[in-house]
Order: C-alpha cells, then structure tokens, then sequence
C-alpha cells in the first residue's frame, strides 16, 4: 500500500487530496506525476523516521524526475537523511549535487556549513588547531553564501560570523 494511502491524520489527507486534484490538473508527464508521488511519500516517510522507505522513494523520485529544480529538493532530502544519520561526507555529496542544480538554495548551503562547522569542533576537542581553522573557514563560506541568498535566515550563522571575525561584511540585505 503506497504511504499516501496510509496517512491518517487530518492534515496529511487533506494535502493528499489536495496534491492529487492539483496534479490532475496540470498538463504534465505522467513521469513528473509519479516522480511528485515518489517525493511527497519520501517526505511523508522522511517526517515519520522511516529514512529507509523514505530513502527509496527519493531514489524512486530521481529516476523520473526531468526538471533540475525538482531534482534538487529531492537531492537536498537524501542529504538531509545522510546527515540525521551521521554520514556526513554522502549528505555533503547530495547538497552538493542539489547546489550545482540550483544554486539558489540557501538551506543546503547552510547544512554544509553546519557540516563543517561540527568537523571544527571536532576536529578542535581533539586538539587539532589547524584542522579546526581550515573547518571553520569552510563552515564561514558556506554561511555568507546562504545568508547573501536569504539575509533574514540563518541569525545564529551571522552572529558566529561576527563574533569570530569572520565576517566580511556587517549586513547582508
């Protein structure tokens, strides 16, 4: 039974049966019909936990999936699994595929910078400065390109940059 059909609350089914009426709709493939299919049950499996169904419908996704906008959000999904489960070099992967699609999205940008900044930390509770340094250079570019894409977002990444003289500029909008 696909997930969609599983979902029983209120507001899952209310978007189900909204989605569907929308993709009936609109004048497109059948393959970008149940590409979108694929990604929402990804994204429902995604919210529930469930990152090996939700891992297969992405995949799923993908394989259909024509229009590189589209196939971003679902690239930045994987990533954000490979991230919730500690695998960070495939996540940094995903967003980076998910980036040279669009670049125009800020929030892979951010989970790479907070990516690295973890490797920094890290890499500086082991006593390894200049591990750490180069870390944190990364995690500081990767936040001044999000943050350029959406200067509202991201606060906590703006006062890291400020307070670490990082920071190239005062404000970014």
């Amino acid at each position: 039974m696909p997930r969609t059909q599983r979902n029983d609350n209120f507001i899952d089914k209310t978007f189900t049966v909204a989605a569907d009426m929308l993709l009936k709709m609109l004048p497109t493939s059948r393959e970008a019909k149940e590409a979108f299919a694929y990604y929402r049950d990804g994204m429902s499996a995604q919210a529930d936990g469930e990152y090996a169904e939700a891992l297969e419908n992405y995949y799923e996704a993908l394989k259909l999936e024509q229009d590189p906008n589209d196939r971003s959000y679902i690239l930045y999904n994987i990533g954000l699994i490979h991230t919730s489960n500690g695998e960070h070099d495939q996540a940094l992967d995903y967003y980076h595929q998910a980036i040279d699609l669009n670049p125009r999205l800020p929030q892979a940008l951010n989970n790479i910078a907070v990516i690295f900044h973890y490797r920094g930390d890290r890499a500086k509770e082991a006593g390894d400065e200049d591990a750490a340094e180069q870390a944190y250079r990364e995690a500081a570019e990767y936040w001044k390109r999000a943050i350029r894409l959406a200067p509202n977002n991201y606060i906590e990444a703006q006062n890291w940059l400020k307070t670490t003289g990082r920071s190239d500029i005062d404000v970014y909008f």
